[in-house]
């Protein structure tokens, strides 16, 4: 059974993580050091993401770098698009205001 994507993003430390990989690779130590959690704990979030197929991991010698891994992601997208449709109105209508507000 694949491991719930959404269920995963919910965890502040998990969604930091993936946006520290947008980067390019790291290490586990480097990811650690983001962070006042110990390394174990990270080590837990970035197994959970590993799971979840968000990340890979490459052993390097004696250490082991991330990377992301961004397909899984597209199902997050496809949850959302619909929902922009939506805030794309709201906020051409907040602009619209804006401009009235300024033109008075």
């Amino acid at each position: 059974m694949p491991t719930d994507v959404f269920g995963v993003l919910a965890n502040p430390v998990r969604r930091r993580l993936l946006e520290s990989l947008r980067e390019g690779p790291r290490s586990t130590g480097e990811l650690a050091g983001m962070f006042e959690l110990g390394r174990p704990a990270v080590s837990e979030h970035l197994a959970v993401l590993r799971t979840a197929g968000l990340v890979r991991e490459e052993p390097r010698g004696r250490h082991r770098y991330y990377h992301l891994q961004a397909a899984r992601l597209a199902e997050v997208s496809e949850w959302l698009h619909p929902f922009e449709h939506y805030w794309k109105q709201r906020l051409d209508a907040l602009s619209d205001l804006l401009d009235e507000e300024a033109d008075t």
